[in-house]
């Protein structure tokens, strides 16, 4: 019996660290600009952070394209800029990036990206 007690603590998982939450991101990188977060819009919608310039919209790289029409959106609701905070994995060796960037030129879309790494 001895034995297979250590067996299953020896199989036990071990806890890992939690990866940052995109409201951590979000908050870290719009207070960081003087923006602000938990903002709602007219029609209910909630822009990530509004900043005097831009409505952005934060998102894992993964979901870029989502990212693309709400932060065009937040930015028809508040006229401002659309803006796309865009949350790297190194593992996507940047292709994420690569795809968002590909539409915004080639439909010459008026988004600003900024990136920050995972």
């Amino acid at each position: 019996m001895k034995n297979l007690f250590i067996v299953l603590a020896l199989a036990a998982p071990i806890a890992v660290a939690a990866k940052p939450s995109e409201q951590s991101y979000t908050d870290r990188w719009c207070t960081a600009r003087g923006g602000e977060t938990k903002v709602v819009l007219a029609d209910r919608t909630r822009p990530d952070c509004v900043t005097d310039t831009h409505a952005i919209e934060v998102d894992f790289s993964r979901k870029f394209y989502e990212a693309i029409g709400q932060s065009l959106w937040y930015s028809f609701q508040t006229n401002k800029r659309a803006g796309i905070l865009l949350i790297i994995d190194p593992a996507d060796k940047n292709r994420y990036l690569y795809r968002l960037n590909s539409t915004i030129d080639n439909y010459d879309l008026p988004i600003d990206v900024w990136t920050v790494t995972q």
